[in-house]
């Protein structure tokens, strides 16, 4: 039987290799870091503010190798060495530690100090978040004031038509939209207080 050369499943053909690389590279793997605290909050704040996993920042700072190469060629790695440094592991890309390692051994430079670097140019990200926390607060008192308010018109609206009236119904519905939003509203409030305690040194 002839063998049929444009079959795309051929594992000798070259997007089958391109595609097996580029799976190879999106595999996890573990690398450890020695950091600031400041930078390990960083990643931990970005990652639940924008509902992302930390490997999505670590891939997005690493897989610019452009950008890496520019901050090992900048000045002031010294100043890293001051910050007081904490050892952490944690779940990277193949293909970012890839680039990490490549151009922390070209350009001489700490890995760690390449990481480090990398996070602090998202500081004024973290800072931004961290005023919209202070707004998500204030607006999750008057929402749970809204709600409330709701809650004794529901009450009201009981003794006047009786629990079963539509449009008693209506509302009770509403109020369990209302209770569910606001359920899910404390929880990002709660899970953005590690914002607060942010601190950049």
């Amino acid at each position: 039987m002839k063998k049929n050369l444009d079959n795309p499943l051929d594992i000798s053909s070259p997007t089958k290799k391109s595609s097996t690389m580029d799976l190879r590279g999106r595999q996890s793997v573990r690398a450890t870091f020695r950091l600031s605290e400041a930078c390990i909050n960083a990643i931990s704040i970005l990652s639940v503010q924008l509902g992302i996993k930390q490997k999505s920042v670590f891939d997005h700072l690493m897989e610019d190798a452009g950008v890496l190469k520019n901050l090992a060629r900048e000045p002031g790695h010294s100043e890293f060495d001051r910050h007081e440094r904490i050892q952490k592991t944690f779940v990277i890309s193949r293909r970012s530690l890839s680039f990490l390692d490549m151009i922390s051994s070209e350009y001489n430079t700490q890995r760690d100090a390449l990481v480090e670097l990398s996070v602090r140019k998202l500081f004024p990200i973290v800072a931004d978040e961290r005023i919209k926390h202070e707004k998500r607060k204030q607006l999750h008192a008057e929402i749970s004031n809204h709600f409330a308010k709701g809650e004794k018109l529901l009450s009201k609206a009981e003794e006047m038509v009786g629990a079963d009236d539509p449009v008693v119904n209506k509302l009770k519905t509403a109020m369990v939209v209302c209770r569910n939003a606001l359920d899910e509203i404390d929880g990002f409030i709660e899970r953005g207080k590690l914002n607060e305690k942010f601190k950049t040194d």
